[in-house]
């Protein structure tokens, strides 16, 4: 409770308060049309309003059509309920796509290094990312602009801009606005300090790799009170940099729809991440794990609180991995506490109404279970899941997929692989697979089944240190 007090005053009291006069972009000759792209002009309004002393940019009713744009220090935007600032379908028109424009890609807003920044109101910034994302793809094809990162396995190209991208800035509130149609991930915070992000309303599904919020290499944020309805993971934590690290971060009372996984740390991992705690999360038609919390690049994740899950049609309820796909050695994962979740997992594909769905699983299988695994020279340590109450589909055949449990030791460690609940394939449990943890605390964890399922409910596996059990209940 200290940790979170402290946490919360810091971000409130830090959190960007814009100080200086209100002013609307009528005033600096900026007025709403569709049909015009308008970047110069309302570049040329943010940075007066910086020249100033600061202020909020008001965007009133109408669609102002702009490339990349950069948020100087002390500058804040707001959006009136009917403005709309939407992404230009020219690629040329963001930032780092030009080929003589040796700028790292951009997004629709962006701002580095910069400090005392905000985005609020209740308008709507659409990235309009489907026709960006198609219009680049068309111009690698044609030669036009080929994208020597294409990823030709899935047929997408990696120049895309996302929709907020902000690196660097100490001081930063974005609070109330609508979010929409990202080319790539939605909201990107890159070693970004004292983030305030309450009561958006994220809809990211217009292209692959649309996650709603990933936070990377940050300090003291506070997200609360949003919806996010993302083809991709839904809030992401990442460590991109070996020297630096999240710390101090809270998610709280938000409701997460995603083909991919909702809460996440991971995949990228290189530096660390401690301190997080989660709490009030509502998950709901997702495919891949309600909460994965994974290091495999060798980075130390500690001391982090998942409490308070609600999990329907979701396709797993918890994944935890230490692996080591990359770096000079394994990282660390200790001192995890689970508690209050509940998910129902179906049988089938949680995200088939999707007009955008994530890759399927390419493994024959039964349903999966949960899965705690570290790698026999880096153990996880210190786990403790409590008032856990998870229901599975069962109907696990020997016809589809067997490893009894004398096989135990033909489950692969899969060492360097990507991390994701079904990297094993086929497991020998129906609701819990642990293996390589010292220290597992058991308290009131119930698991039940639907059907039959010709597994065990629980397998440990070189697990030390347990207190407790996990309870079968009677399927509800």
């Amino acid at each position: 409770m200290k940790m979170r007090i402290a946490l919360l005053v810091c971000v409130l009291g830090m959190a960007a308060i814009i100080k200086g006069e209100n002013y609307t972009v009528d005033q600096f000759g900026v007025s709403p049309d569709f049909n015009k792209v308008n970047t110069k002009a309302i570049q040329n309004a943010l940075d007066e309003v910086a020249q100033k002393g600061g202020g909020i940019l008001r965007f009133e009713a109408g669609d102002y059509v702009t490339g990349t744009l950069e948020i100087p220090s002390g500058v804040g935007i707001r959006l009136d309920r009917d403005a709309r600032i939407l992404g230009s379908v020219n690629p040329f028109d963001y930032a780092g796509y030009a080929p003589e424009d040796n700028r790292s890609m951009s997004g629709l807003i962006s701002a580095e290094n910069v400090s005392g920044i905000s985005i609020s109101g209740e308008g709507t910034i659409d990235g309009r990312g489907l026709e960006v994302a198609l219009a680049i793809d068309s111009l690698h094809h044609t030669g036009v602009r080929v994208d020597p990162g294409y990823g030709y396995r899935r047929m997408r190209p990696s120049l895309r801009p996302k929709l907020l991208d902000f690196k660097n800035v100490d001081s930063l509130k974005i609070e109330d606005v609508h979010l929409r149609g990202s080319a790539a991930w939605g909201m990107s915070l890159n070693k970004c300090r004292n983030v305030l992000v309450r009561g958006i309303d994220f809809v990211n599904r217009a292209y692959w790799n649309n996650d709603g919020i990933d936070i990377a290499d940050c300090r003291n944020v506070l997200v609360e009170d949003c919806n996010i309805d993302s083809a991709d993971d839904g809030i992401v934590l990442k460590s991109f940099d070996p020297s630096d690290y999240n710390e101090n971060i809270e998610i709280r009372n938000c409701e997460i729809r995603s083909s991919a996984s909702a809460f996440k740390i991971g995949t990228e991992t290189f530096g660390g991440c401690r301190n997080v705690k989660v709490s009030g999360l509502k998950v709901f038609d997702t495919f891949r794990s309600a909460v994965a919390l994974e290091t495999v690049d060798g980075a130390c994740l500690e001391n982090i609180v998942i409490d308070g899950v609600k999990a329907v049609n979701t396709g797993n309820a918890l994944f935890m991995r230490l692996g080591h796909r990359r770096g000079d050695k394994p990282g660390s994962f200790s001192n995890v506490t689970v508690r209050n979740l509940s998910c129902d997992i179906p049988f089938g594909r949680p995200d088939s109404d999707y007009d955008l769905r994530g890759p399927d699983i390419n493994v024959i299988h039964n349903p999966f279970p949960s899965s705690i695994t570290g790698i026999p020279d880096a153990r996880i340590q210190n786990v403790t899941l409590e008032n856990i109450d998870i229901t599975y589909p069962g109907r696990g055949t020997k016809g589809m997929g067997y490893i009894a449990k004398y096989r135990l030791k033909d489950v692969p460690e899969a060492i360097e692989e990507y991390p994701e609940f079904h990297m094993f394939g086929e497991l020998p449990a129906w609701a819990f697979y642990v293996r390589h943890v010292d220290g597992l605390n058991l308290r009131n964890v119930k698991v039940r089944k639907r059907a039959d399922d010709y597994r065990d409910a629980v397998i440990l596996d070189d697990v030390t240190g347990v207190e407790g059990k996990i309870e079968e209940a009677t399927a509800l």
